[in-house]
């Protein structure tokens, strides 16, 4: 089974639809399957009081601390909205926004978005969780500061408003912009699988790709990851985001290791069939012996190739009379023995 790539958009449009419309190209150049942007009123989302997470205020470093100021400027109108998906339509990449309200939510729904993702900060949001259960088909989650209780009690809610359980993917996620290494605990989403019996993902914010190509290794589903045009840009998520390069290589490398992946049965492969007998030893004689002579360990040698007798008979061979004449470095053949 393929694995979801979320190419997160996000904010990082920094309210350009030009700018919007580039990540959509690099996100289809990349190969995500989706782009994903973020769809909230920042009336709706922060008071004007509210702060900008340390994060924020060391990513933006503009001398405000008010998170209603940075994400007023941030926020896409109903018009970009409509463009994005068209233009999203053209290049064949699948568009998704994370609602941030209830509002928002219902927008969306009345555009045609039918996979709504909750994010980290939403998860306990009970009457958004509810209404998104209400109007959605299928429902990725991120948990980012989540204990396990908390996940189980979104779950809860998704299924008791109408999302089965193999509708719902959740992301293990570290909120944290860019999250330490020794932070991650990448192991946690295999926990979530066990214990919830839900499909599982990983949403990155580390600094690099190592991170989500090893989740695949242990069986994410999904894989979100922030992109940018530019590490340097103004904004909140910018400096913790791949650049085109970064997201074009993690693609590739998932995609690889999708393959590296294989079956699970262990068997010689159609490559490597044809290296058997090169590779591997047969017995051989190791110096010149004479009609009727005892095989012994002493005059055998195991030599490639190994397309003659296997060193596995080797004990079924030891004793065994030659019934002509062999050669130094001649390869045993049970034709040459007194079977």
């Amino acid at each position: 089974m393929e694995t979801i790539i979320i190419a997160e958009a996000g904010v990082n449009h920094n309210g350009s639809i030009l700018l919007a419309k580039k990540l959509v190209d690099t996100a289809k150049d990349a190969g995500a399957d989706f782009v994903k942007f973020q769809t909230f009123k920042a009336s709706k989302l922060v008071t004007k009081k509210a702060k900008k997470a340390d994060y924020q205020i060391k990513n933006i470093n503009d001398g405000n601390d008010s998170q209603y100021e940075m994400l007023k400027k941030l926020e896409l109108t109903e018009e970009m909205h409509i463009e994005l998906i068209s233009y999203c339509k053209e290049k064949k990449i699948g568009f998704l926004s994370t609602a941030f309200d209830i509002e928002s939510a219902n927008y969306l729904k009345n555009i045609g978005i039918t996979l709504f993702k909750i994010p980290s900060g939403e998860i306990t949001n009970y009457p958004l969780v509810k209404r998104i259960a209400e109007i959605a088909k299928e429902v990725i989650v991120s948990t980012g500061m989540c204990y396990m209780y908390e996940i189980e009690n979104t779950i809860k809610i998704l299924e008791k408003n109408g999302i089965s359980k193999s509708k719902i993917t959740i992301l293990h996620c570290n909120t944290d912009y860019p999250t330490p290494m020794e932070d991650v605990n990448l192991l946690a989403m295999n926990s979530i699988k066990k214990q919830l019996k839900t499909k599982v993902g990983y949403s990155d914010h580390t600094a690099g790709i190592e991170v989500p190509i090893a989740a695949v290794t242990l069986g994410a589903q999904c894989i979100e990851k922030h992109f940018t045009l530019d590490k340097t840009l103004p904004g909140p998520d910018h400096i913790a985001s791949l650049e085109p390069n970064e997201l074009i290589q993690m693609v590739k490398s998932i995609r690889n290791i999708e393959k590296a992946l294989g079956n699970g049965v262990k068997e010689p492969s159609d490559s490597e069939k044809k290296n058997i007998n090169i590779v591997r030893k047969s017995i051989h004689i190791k110096e010149d012996l004479k009609k009727g002579s005892l095989i012994s360990a002493s005059n055998i040698i195991m030599k490639r190739p190994g397309n003659g007798i296997s060193p596995m008979k080797y004990d079924e061979i030891i004793g065994k009379k030659t019934i002509h004449n062999l050669s130094k470095d001649q390869m045993l053949s049970f034709s040459d023995l007194e079977l």
